[in-house]
């Protein structure tokens, strides 16, 4: 592989990650264009975490939050007002809802990760025409029932956290988009649209840390079959691409324009469908 095919892939990485087209559906049709069917699966779990450090860049302020209502369980505050009584309520309410949709994942992942290798670039582009049609429909079904947007919680519930689990278990499938599929999943069970947004990228933080450390056995692979000098341009070029993708897809998100991913999406499906092989 070449720094330059390195770049091309950590770009399509960092946008697709974010935007609800599938990041692990794009790399594997660029890879079969670029002719490189031998990569490593731990390259693209590399990827994963360059967009990883972005998502936690952009919500580090979230982030900190959940972590010091974390250490409170363990450091309890002397004497708490009302309104730190209910942030500290609310933030264990969130890091449950994480703990059991990682949890969901996490058992789907495992039966998932059997037959990613085996899927092919055909099941792939079929995989982006599931992808929009969830869009779609969960578009439609928010819109209906607009008064989710209101009266939802800034925490999804531990019923709510299940379906969202389940929805990112299934976005693991290549060509079926991760963020795409959980914030179809939070929408569907009627949680806020900004909620959703949040909640589907600090979700993924567990998922891709799991699948880093689960393919770090490869590494020598990495480095004999690659080489360091491509990782590091398409982790570069991961983060970068990725952080401006996830700035912009917040906005989209708070918009209810989710759906307009489905007029891409559908037609390189079916071309893929018919062309790739």
């Amino acid at each position: 592989m070449s720094i330059f095919q390195g770049i091309v892939l950590g770009v399509l990485q960092g946008i697709a990650e974010f935007l609800p087209i599938s990041s692990s559906g794009h790399l594997i049709v660029a890879q079969n264009l670029f002719g490189l069917e031998e990569v490593p699966l731990l390259f693209d779990v590399f990827l994963h975490v360059a967009t990883l450090l972005a998502v936690v860049l952009y919500f580090r302020k979230k982030i900190w939050e959940l972590i010091c209502s974390f250490a409170r369980i363990f450091v309890p505050i002397k004497n708490p007002s009302a309104a730190q009584i209910e942030k500290k309520s609310e933030d264990t309410k969130y890091i449950v809802a994480i703990i059991l949709a990682t949890f969901v994942t996490g058992v789907l992942g495992i039966f998932s990760s059997k037959i990613i290798s085996e899927i092919s670039v055909k099941l792939v582009c079929a995989g982006f025409i599931v992808t929009a049609l969830l869009l779609i429909f969960s578009s439609l079904i928010e819109k209906k029932h607009s008064a989710y947007s209101e009266t939802s919680l800034k925490s999804p519930s531990w019923k709510q956290s299940l379906v969202i689990g389940l929805a990112q278990g299934i976005g693991t499938l290549p060509g079926i988009s991760r963020s795409g599929s959980t914030i179809a999943g939070s929408l569907f069970c009627g949680v806020k649209r900004d909620v959703a947004g949040e909640f589907s990228f600090i979700v993924s933080i567990p998922a891709i840390l799991g699948a880093f450390i689960l393919e770090l056995k490869d590494l020598g692979e990495v480095s004999s079959s690659i080489g360091a000098e491509p990782v590091i341009a398409g982790c570069a070029a991961a983060f970068a691409s990725g952080y401006i993708a996830l700035s912009w897809l917040m906005r989209l998100i708070k918009k209810g324009r989710l759906e307009w991913f489905a007029c891409y999406l559908i037609p390189v499906g079916i071309l893929g469908m018919i062309f790739l092989h």
